[in-house]
């Protein structure tokens, strides 16, 4: 346990507080199911692009890569670089045509009605299917939320693990309970601000700690000359790094892989669905793009920084972040940074909730066995789902396994899965809902199969999306496209951007 003074604990508390304050502010304005799920596509473009990177980046940011990095050094921030190439092709390519088409198909509210109203599905085989895989998925990916909540809270609370998880999990429910997506977004927004502060100040102070730039590259280069260098002594390991073996090609690869992964996260594409036009995703294009750049810069530097400054290797190193804090900064700034990190962890895990909730009650329990329900029993159903999600994603957490780890099997499964099917349904004509549903399984079942019976060197989501895609094709081609003809919505979509 890292010492932590009252201030911290006090500070921690406050902004748990507040944001189950905001979760009661917007609990009056979420009348219904979309309100709860989308928000009535009422946001701007800053909380939308602040929304969208925050509930991305998760506890990972300034847990999972910096303890890569002070593991294995630069070689393991490939994964950052294509988090960033990532970030921009999807604000580029995916997000105003997503937000025009999916309003086209019957104003669809979840990915799942999304894809059957596009490919005409009458059989629900499509809603279902992505439902399943969303609620699979994101069970194993709000976990990983919970591990790095369990984390925090046991450093500064003293917590042991079973304990700490709990409370992670209690707190983002209530808030997420209460004001579904309005209190997801407005908090995201605020969470993010404070992930960007965080991540430009402790790297900063770190280097200072360390003596400056110069010492701290001396010291690194002290530890082993590798450790500052992108093709140095490092490997990719089941959605980890660890060092042992030279940086080649795969695991270049599998951590550029990553960015791939954007095209297909629900709780990412959602912000694009619930934005207020179109025409505000340039600006938000700009300030998620460099949002990420910072944040990510910012948390290789920490780990980096880490390997200078402390002697003794961290018993844990996913703590690396949170030691430098305590370890060289003042009780309040300790703790408003510290206050930062939690903010990570609830900004994805909320996000992943609330889209988990909508799967389960707008593509499960209204689809099969509720067509008419009024849309007060609704919310109150995604509220119920809300916490289901959470009772098991808790119990995964307590299993055990590294915040990036988890976070790696999740984004691959909806990277593989729903990729593909979401480029192709934007740019191409010819798919056709069998194709789509042969994707999305081929997709998902490469990654639990690849993940379970190979050694990992490759990360999991390259065969996946190569797979899928191929799946996509060939069963298009012999299968009936839908009636309707996309190409002019999705030229709706270009239509506000011609000066953006």
């Amino acid at each position: 346990m890292v010492e932590v003074s009252g201030t911290v604990v006090t500070t921690m508390l406050l902004y748990l507080a507040g944001m189950i304050g905001v979760g009661v502010w917007t609990y009056r304005r979420t009348q219904g199911l979309g309100d709860f799920v989308l928000g009535g596509r009422s946001l701007g473009s800053v909380p939308s692009a602040l929304s969208a990177q925050a509930s991305d980046m998760s506890g990972w940011l300034l847990l999972g890569l910096p303890g890569a990095i002070y593991v294995s050094g630069l070689g393991a921030s490939w994964i950052g670089i294509g988090l960033l190439a990532g970030t921009y092709l999807n604000w580029k390519f995916v997000a105003s045509r997503l937000r025009t088409a999916t309003e086209a198909a019957g104003d669809s509210v979840t990915l799942s009605a999304y894809f059957e109203n596009r490919f005409e599905d009458r059989t629900r085989l499509l809603r279902v299917t992505s439902a399943l895989v969303t609620v699979v998925f994101f069970a194993i990916y709000v976990s990983s939320g919970l591990v790095a909540g369990g984390l925090l809270f046991g450093q500064v609370f003293g917590f042991d693990p079973t304990t700490a998880v709990i409370v992670s999990a209690v707190v983002i429910v209530v808030y997420t309970l209460l004001g579904g997506y309005l209190a997801v977004s407005y908090t995201d927004a605020v969470q993010g601000l404070l992930m960007l502060g965080a991540l430009i100040v402790v790297p900063l102070v770190a280097v200072a700690a360390d003596g400056g730039f110069g010492t701290m590259t001396s010291s690194v280069r002290g530890e082993s000359p590798d450790l500052l260098r992108l093709f140095g002594e490092a490997g990719f390991d089941g959605g980890g790094w660890a060092t042992g073996g030279a940086l080649g090609l795969v695991a270049i690869v599998s951590g550029l892989a990553w960015g791939l992964g954007y095209f297909g996260q629900p709780h990412i594409l959602a912000r694009f669905m619930g934005i207020r036009s179109a025409s505000m995703v340039p600006v938000a294009r700009r300030i998620g793009t460099s949002w990420v750049a910072i944040c990510l810069g910012g948390a290789i530097l920490v780990g980096i920084a880490g390997i200078a400054y402390f002697d003794q290797p961290l018993a844990d190193p996913e703590t690396v972040f949170l030691a430098l804090i305590t370890d060289t900064l003042t009780p309040w700034i300790a703790a408003i940074l510290l206050t930062a990190v939690l903010a990570a962890v609830m900004s994805t895990a909320d996000s992943q909730l609330l889209v988990s909730s909508a799967a389960l009650t707008e593509d499960l329990y209204r689809a099969l066995f509720a067509k008419d329900a009024p849309e007060r029993t609704l919310l109150w159903v995604g509220r119920a789902t809300t916490v289901g999600v959470a009772v098991v994603a808790t119990a995964l957490a307590l299993r055990g396994g590294t915040v990036l780890d988890l976070v790696g099997y999740a984004w691959a499964g909806f990277g593989a899965a729903f990729g593909p099917v979401i480029i192709l349904s934007l740019y191409w004509r010819g798919i056709t809902a069998l194709g789509a549903l042969a994707g999305m399984v081929t997709g998902a079942a490469t990654v639990v199969l690849w993940r379970n019976l190979t050694d990992g060197a490759l990360y999991e989501i390259v065969p996946g999306i190569i797979l899928a895609t191929v799946a996509i094709i060939v069963v298009s081609r012999f299968t009936p496209t839908p009636v309707r003809d996309w190409a002019e919505v999705h030229a709706e979509a270009e239509r506000p951007l011609v000066t953006g």
